[in-house]
């Protein structure tokens, strides 16, 4: 595999799978090989942020294309995606999570409003790939049970971690509902970590090693 020129725009950062500088939400390199994997042979690699709907570059001008954690941002999820194919010869690779198995995640139990803003701020993997047209395929990621990223389902094993604030925080759907969904929240999972309840119905998953939720790879070649 080669080893490609990225050009970061919009706030593309390169190699990075989530925003912001958090100590809980850092790159986290297995997730990093299925994109690299996703961008094949590719030479140069377009990297989009926060902005695509008018990227200012030649039609053709890259090998691929990709956008991590990012497409959910954009004021123009249709503009974005045809901006990307139009300055993309090869494939478009969206790391994104799939809104329809959002509120599969345990977590809905005791936030159900976080998953359900979650699972509206994504569009569906059917818009992506109809944006984006040709040859489609989707991969769920799965996600390692130590995962760095920062998201919800980067817990599914450690649920403790989430009654920290800071961790919570490092997902950005929590930044929308109020004290009272927090503190819900906290109260109710302690309770049931406390008194063995979560352990008893979900606690195998401290052993898993990986988990496949939402988190996915939309891929389109034309």
């Amino acid at each position: 595999m080669t080893t490609p020129t990225r050009t970061p725009y919009g706030g593309g950062a390169i190699g990075s799978l989530s925003a912001g500088h958090s100590p809980h939400r850092r790159p986290d390199e297995r997730i990093a090989r299925f994109v690299a994997e996703a961008l094949g042979d590719a030479r140069t690699v377009l990297d989009v942020g926060a902005v695509a709907a008018d990227l200012p570059f030649g039609d053709g001008e890259f090998d691929a294309s990709m956008t991590l954690f990012g497409v959910h941002r954009w004021s123009d999820v249709q503009a974005g995606l045809r901006e990307m194919r139009r300055v993309t010869r090869g494939p478009v690779v969206i790391l994104t999570c799939d809104p329809a198995v959002v509120r599969d995640f345990w977590l809905y139990r005791y936030a159900p409003e976080v998953l359900d803003i979650e699972a509206l701020r994504h569009p569906t993997v059917e818009e992506l790939a109809s944006a984006l047209g040709g040859s489609g395929t989707v991969r769920t990621v799965p996600i390692p049970l130590d995962c760095t990223g920062g998201f919800n389902e980067a817990y599914y094993g450690r649920p403790e971690t989430l009654l920290d604030a800071a961790a919570r925080q490092a997902g950005s759907a929590w930044s929308f509902v109020d004290d009272r969904v927090r503190e819900h929240f906290d109260s109710t999972l302690r309770a049931d970590l406390e008194s063995g309840a979560w352990d008893e119905e979900l606690g195998h998953l401290r052993s898993r090693p990986t988990y496949e939720g939402s988190l996915v790879i939309v891929r389109a070649t034309p």
